[in-house]
Parts: structure tokens; sequence; C-alpha cells
């Protein structure tokens, strides 16, 4: 079992740095990577069929015999969370957590700004953990046509700019020195982001706090790969063509995936999996 595959699990392809991340810190560990290009983007889509997708998906990892898993999208972790840990007897990592204990621990001025889809930000799923801290101000903006950028392989364009600054010119004016970027796919947009807020407004992303998460999960599940264990990296996505993930993959990652499998996940009704 140790050797068994991590499972990730996005919309698409932002959460390859989730998973880019965890296998700088963890290079012994397999990765099972499905992306669900058939049903991306998440953001603008209702809850329920957020849950019902992901929840086909996560089915589908387990199913293939993963150790655990990694809900690396945002919009995911804030519709299913509850239920996928309920629903499964591997553990369930998430995006959100991380990068809300890195904020907090990072503001100096207590004043946090979080990014996301609409359907992150509408779930207040990151305002409601940091507003928890009385201490803390915070402002939140939904940002859907960057997933939109990432997706089509956009990362900098004069459109991309005029785009931050219109979603970003609130949180600037609001002072915040930290700005929370509650998207997977936003850390391809790291440049422009960056730019538009300032030198002086630090940006966290969940990728490397999660894969610390990752860690400490297998380690106190004693579920860590063996040391002579020989990595394998799968790369599965839910759309009817593997060309346009493979193409976009390797321009945004800059390493080489080499091939993806595709996959059709989910019945038309979603059957209770028996508890565990």
């Amino acid at each position: 079992m140790n050797d068994a595959p991590i499972g990730i699990f996005d919309s698409g392809v932002g959460g390859l740095t989730v998973a880019r991340a965890i296998s700088q810190l963890l290079p012994r560990e397999s990765l099972l990577y499905i992306g669900d290009t058939a049903h991306s983007p998440y953001g603008p889509k209702p809850i329920a069929d957020v849950r019902r997708y992901g929840l086909e998906v996560l089915d589908t990892l387990v199913d293939e015999g993963v150790k655990m898993l990694v809900v690396a999208c945002n919009t995911a972790s804030a519709a299913l969370l509850r239920d996928a840990r309920e629903r499964y007897d591997v553990p369930v990592v998430e995006v959100i957590g991380p990068a809300v204990r890195t904020a907090i621990s990072t503001t100096r001025n207590r004043r946090i700004g979080v990014i996301g889809t609409v359907g992150t930000i509408g779930s207040r799923a990151y305002q409601d953990m940091l507003e928890v801290n009385a201490t803390l101000s915070v402002f939140a903006a939904s940002c859907p046509r960057f997933v939109e950028f990432v997706e089509a392989g956009v990362t900098q364009s004069d459109e991309v700019l005029a785009v931050a600054e219109e979603y970003l010119a609130p949180l600037r004016a609001a002072g915040i020195d930290t700005l929370v970027l509650g998207c997977t796919h936003y850390p391809f947009l790291e440049g422009a982001i960056s730019y538009v807020m300032g030198e002086d407004v630090t940006l966290v992303s969940s990728d490397t706090e999660t894969a610390k998460d990752v860690y400490r999960q297998l380690v106190s599940r004693s579920l860590l790969a063996s040391p002579d264990a020989t990595p394998r990296h799968v790369y599965e996505a839910t759309g009817d063509s593997a060309e346009h993930f493979l193409a976009l993959a390797d321009r945004l990652m800059g390493r080489g995936i080499s091939s993806v499998r595709l996959v059709q996940t989910g019945a038309i009704t979603l059957p209770p999996r028996p508890a565990p």
C-alpha cells in the first residue's frame, strides 16, 4: 500500500502546481493526476454540480488504488471536502487550510486579501476561516477570467495585465499586505498579479503548503513510499482530447509530460459508496 500513488484532482491543469510541489518534496512518491477537463472550469458552476463532478473523479482515483486524495482545486475543496472525508477510507488533503494558515502567519498589518473563482469566493470558505481571527480584516474578490487565461495558455499579455488591474484595484485600495491566490491556476499568473499589487504585498499560494500537509499526513500514518521505490507519474483527463492537455501542461510547467490517458468518470446517478 505504501508504494501506491497519491491521487491528485483538479478541474483542469491548475492542480499541476500542487503535483509539482509534492513531487519536489516527496520525490519517491508516485502520483496519479486527474484533470476534469470535460467540466472545466468549475468556478462559475452551481456548487451541487461541482460536488457531483468532483466526487465522480475522486471515486475514480480511489478505484484506481490511491493511498491518499489531494483535492487540488479550491472550488471543489469548498464544495465537497466534508463529503469526501466521510466517503473515503484514505486521507483527504485540501488546499484552503494550508493557504489560510500561511496568510495569517505572514501578514504584518492584519489586512488580508483573497482572490478566487466565483464559486470559491461565493462559498466564503476562505473568508470564514480567516475571520475566525477577530484581529484580521479580510477583503475578497472573484477573478473569473484568470482561469480562462490559464486554460488557454495565455499567461503574459497586455490583456492579462489589464484584467488584473481591474480585478485587483479594490484590494490594492484596501491596503492589504498579503494576498491569497485562492485558485491553483493563479500561480501561473503570479507575474502579472505581483506587478499589479506591488512589491510590498506578499502572495500566498497553496501548492507548497499543501505539499507539506501531504508530507505530514503520510508520515503520521506511516504511508511514506519505501526508500527504494521507483516513482511513476500518471496523468489522466476526462475531456475528449489529450493533445490540448499535453500541450498546455508542457507549456505551463516547463517539464515533459509525455502522455495523458483519457478516462470517463461518473454515471448519471452517483451511487453512494459504502461507509469505511
